[in-house]
């Protein structure tokens, strides 16, 4: 039975997740440093969406993505019509060269993309691949004028989450708890940040942004937490600059993650299902599911599409502002 004697000495050490985890800054992206180390990926959107990911050299021609002061600006298209014969609208999709197998990801950001029709995402997958193999994890996630933000894993058959009764400590809210890509659409096993204000969207922005963490390890499985920037319990150790080879240990004193996936025996085995990941950064336009769910969006009436391609100025909000991107690695 999975409530058996392994499954509670689980739960107990999961408890104290985190606890004994040390990490070390292995690499920092600051302004400038975005465009080096970095695909700039211009392949068909995977997920369908009305959209024409372009390379870096156009991106930074077309005002896509640019720098100021130590920010890194990554944005769509908001001035153009949209030929329907086209791709679609122009955007930014891309992928850290490096791959991380255990490792704390830590994002600094004041403005994600929001508005009808975007889907954004920060999120990691295996490099060895190909998807689902070594799984995926979604950090920040959201659609259309959603306001909080969800947190996902998808994996090949065989990971299971637990119920939100047995995978405490978790702020957040379960939606799913079967994390294999071939069943339920690929909705995944996910956690709403429902116990946390401004993680998504326009409230996010409204109020200056915020910090993610997200760390996955053999020992603990995948945490992800999130800090309003308004919030007086942001880590020391999160907030401030850090250099290479820096130490940082989260413990209770960050608070209980807004999403906890536990690697349980009988539920989820790490080494079967996760591997060394790197990062990607994207901005697609309707597509699998913020297209799918437009007409119960709010965002008014016509296709999805359309207003992609007729409506430039809905999309002046649809851009990303990075402070900064730490990576922490298990050795240093």
């Amino acid at each position: 039975m999975r409530t058996g004697y392994a499954f509670l000495t689980a739960l107990s050490l999961s408890l104290i997740q985190c606890a004994s985890a040390t990490f070390y800054l292995k690499d920092k992206w600051v302004g400038q440093d975005f465009f080096y180390g970095w695909n700039w990926e211009t392949e068909t959107d995977p997920t369908r969406g009305r959209v024409n990911y372009v390379d870096q050299a156009s991106a930074m021609s077309k005002g896509l993505a640019y720098v100021e002061g130590n920010q890194f600006f990554m944005r769509a298209d908001d001035w153009s019509i949209v030929n329907p014969t086209a791709r679609g609208r122009d955007s930014v999709r891309i992928s850290s060269q490096s791959a991380y197998d255990d490792a704390l990801f830590v994002l600094n950001i004041t403005h994600m993309p929001a508005g009808c029709a975007t889907w954004p995402a920060f999120w990691t997958l295996s490099q060895a691949g190909p998807w689902p193999n070594g799984g995926e994890i979604d950090i920040i996630e959201g659609v259309n004028l959603n306001q909080i933000n969800q947190a996902t894993l998808h994996t090949t058959p065989g990971c299971t989450m637990p119920t939100d009764a047995f995978r405490q400590p978790q702020s957040g809210t379960t939606l799913s708890t079967d994390c294999n890509t071939a069943v339920n659409f690929n909705a995944g096993c996910g956690v709403r940040f429902t116990g946390t204000p401004y993680s998504f969207g326009d409230s996010f922005n409204q109020i200056g942004g915020g910090f993610y963490a997200m760390s996955k390890t053999r020992s603990h499985g995948v945490q992800v937490w999130f800090w309003p920037r308004n919030s007086p319990s942001i880590p020391t150790e999160i907030s401030r600059d850090a250099q290479k080879g820096e130490p940082v240990s989260p413990d209770w004193s960050w608070g209980p993650p807004a999403a906890n996936f536990p690697m349980y025996p009988g539920y989820c085995n790490y080494e079967q299902h996760f591997n060394a990941h790197q990062m990607v950064f994207d901005l697609t336009l309707c597509g699998d599911w913020a297209g799918n769910v437009w007409a119960q969006s709010g965002c008014g009436a016509g296709t999805c599409e359309d207003f992609v391609n007729n409506n430039a100025t809905a999309f002046h909000e649809a851009y990303w502002t990075i402070d900064s991107l730490r990576v922490y690695t298990s050795q240093w």
